[in-house]
């Protein structure tokens, strides 16, 4: 994406099954679990870049010991420093006497991270400082076990007030508002709960306290837990959590938005955002590998006994299709088939667009992320140049000319690497007032690859959110090689509609096809359409968010996505080049057939899969049209 866009976030849960000791005999290494971590992060860097943690739980281990181990880093390489810093004290131990790494019982009481339970997660944050308060796993701690709880999640919420809320209500005091926090002390507030029934239930039983948390550990009811805490959360996640005694799970969103996938065999269970880190780092097949079901929860309990349960009732699956399209590495089996599809659909428009002049038109991608759909693009522009060639073959007749039948055999589309980014010039971590300074600088090109005055030069990209990136850079960039038109290829459609379930699209006056149709209105004297829209937005403000409906899609009804996408080649085209400028977007209808089996498409459509949605579409309007630079959640 030329405009990366931030999202939350990368999770990496990993239980093993067997004794330590085991590990470090089959696999010659106590630190089996490390390992398999430090892979899994860093097979899933591209989900988060601005901060990382990793947690850990030991179990069985006595009173004074340390069982749960946590450390998180907001260093440049976050997951290079977490590896770092556990590896420095491994490193000691073996200096002193490497005989010690193979003991996992000593391991066990004296190193951190050696415990059977592990909790990864990898921070973009999409809103708010870059401090270490703000990266997961969050630690709720408590003296009695069976309390504790750590938690780490891929997720937004829209609904944060009402649940901090909720929580003052019942005489909690949160040490602020936000929804990772607010979510921990949900699920601490009946884990409290769940420990104190069982505690009065078992009390008369059992001689020793101690016997009694024995009890509440083997037999804590976590899909109840669950089932009370999340009963009121409006949004998209999946949420991993530990508790102390050794219990985990992974809950996802009813209508599945965001991704969860996992693994099981006899030594391992295993969970991550995205699926082929499970089928490298463990060798498995695609068919092995499960997506977690929408409004499930795996629940692997300490005893090893892993289980998927329904813990809210599953709705419409919308999910993420923004995973397909850019956020999701593209090695997955059905990503990579889906962003060849989204390149091969979009080839009649851009075939329309160069006038079917492939002869003189130049093929290419920017940025990296796009490149699977420009392959789809080529083989959809391969399939037709066969037909045509077909046609003129038997054009041909019994005049059959050899020269004539090499020259139409031999026609191919154009492919060259144009755009080449700047590896060290990171635009997606920088600030709103940092970016603009650095995407000038961000791309090179290669020289003498266009015919001067002549050629079409197309430019395929997974899609196209602020425009920035293309304006400030690339259509200047690209205007050096002297084309006679550019036409740039987004193979996502027109992003219309913030995202309020954990991607850094939450404010209308940074979608640069809202920026057009707002310039369309005026043009067309129909200015009114905004001030009647703001008034529904505010009349539906103090309603139950089960009754808001998405009045912004009224501003867009009076023109076609064509008409917007014109007017948005215009506002990108910057004043001092010369060639042609037009912008091709996909269609709603390709997308669904492309990416099946994920239909959440809300910002493009504004048809969210939550009540809460609508109320931050219509808070977003608002605030465009009050002049609040800020988000509506």
């Amino acid at each position: 994406m030329s405009d990366a866009i931030k999202h939350e976030c990368g999770i990496a849960l990993l239980r093993l099954k067997k004794p330590l000791s085991f590990y470090a005999e089959k696999y010659e290494t106590a630190l089996y679990g490390i390992n398999k971590m430090h892979f899994m992060m860093e097979k899933q860097r591209n989900r988060g870049q601005d901060g990382a943690g990793l947690a850990n739980i030991k179990f069985d281990m006595q009173p004074g010991e340390r069982y749960i181990s946590r450390f998180r880093s907001i260093h440049k390489n976050p997951i290079q420093d977490i590896f770092d810093h556990i590896h420095k004290r491994i490193k000691n131990i073996n200096e002193l006497d490497s005989k010690l790494l193979k003991d996992v019982d000593y391991l066990k009481k004296n190193v951190g991270f050696t415990g059977e339970l592990f909790l990864g997660h990898l921070r973009y944050g999409t809103f708010g400082k870059n401090n270490i308060e703000a990266c997961h796993p969050f630690l709720r701690q408590n003296n009695w076990i069976t309390r504790n709880l750590c938690l780490a999640g891929n997720f937004n919420l829209t609904n944060v007030e009402e649940l901090f809320d909720t929580l003052v209500r019942i005489g909690q005091h949160p040490k602020e508002k936000s929804d990772t926090v607010t979510v921990l002390e949900k699920i601490g507030h009946y884990l409290d709960k769940e420990n104190e029934k069982k505690l009065t239930l078992y009390k008369d039983s059992f001689e020793k306290n101690a016997e009694i948390y024995q009890k509440i550990a083997d037999e804590l009811d976590i899909v109840s837990i669950l089932k009370n805490s999340s009963q009121d959360w409006d949004g998209g996640y999946a949420m991993a959590g530990l508790f102390g005694h050794g219990d985990a799970f992974v809950l996802r969103d009813p209508n599945g938005i965001r991704p969860a996938f996992w693994y099981e065999d006899e030594e391992i269970c295993v969970v991550t955002s995205e699926r082929p880190v499970i089928q490298t780092c463990f060798k498995t097949r695609t068919e092995d590998i499960k997506e977690i079901k929408p409004g499930h929860a795996l629940i692997i309990k300490k005893n090893g006994q892993v289980s998927e349960v329904e813990i809210n009732a599953t709705k419409e699956k919308k999910s993420c299709s923004f995973e397909r399209i850019y956020f999701s590495r593209g090695n997955d089996k059905d990503i990579y088939n889906e962003r060849i599809n989204l390149g091969k659909l979009i080839v009649k428009q851009v075939l329309k667009s160069v006038n079917f002049d492939l002869d003189h038109s130049v093929f290419s991608f920017i940025p990296n992320t796009a490149e699977i759909a420009f392959y789809g693009m080529i083989k959809g522009l391969e399939d037709y140049l066969n037909e045509q060639k077909l046609k003129e073959i038997l054009a041909l007749s019994s005049n059959k000319n050899e020269k004539e039948l090499e020259k139409i055999l031999f026609k191919r589309a154009r492919i060259e690497k144009i755009a080449i980014k700047d590896a060290k010039l990171r635009t997606f971590i920088t600030s709103d007032t940092e970016r603009d300074d650095l995407v000038s600088s961000s791309y090179d090109i290669s020289y003498g690859t266009v015919q001067k005055g002549m050629d079409n030069l197309v430019v395929i990209d997974d899609s196209i959110v602020r425009g920035t990136t293309l304006k400030q850079s690339i259509l200047r960039i690209l205007n050096r090689l002297e084309p006679k038109k550019i036409v740039v290829v987004s193979s996502a459609p027109q992003i219309r509609y913030p995202d309020c379930y954990g991607i850094d699209m939450a404010k209308m006056q940074d979608f640069i096809a809202f920026e057009a149709t707002i310039q369309l209105l005026k043009e067309h004297k129909m200015d009114y359409v905004l001030d009647e829209v703001y008034q529904r937005c505010l009349e539906q403000q103090n309603l139950p968010k089960e009754q808001v409906k998405n009045v912004v899609k009224e501003i867009y009804k009076p023109f076609t996505a064509e008409q917007i996408s014109k007017k948005i080649a215009e506002l990108l085209k910057p004043k001092d080049i010369q060639a042609e400028v037009e912008i091709v977007y996909q269609s709603i209808e390709n997308l669904h057939e492309a990416c099946p089996n994920h239909k959440g498409d809300w910002y493009f459509t504004g048809d969210y899969p939550t009540p809460g949605g609508y109320k931050v579409v219509n808070t977003s309007f608002i605030n465009y049209m009050e002049g609040k630079n800020e988000r509506a959640y």
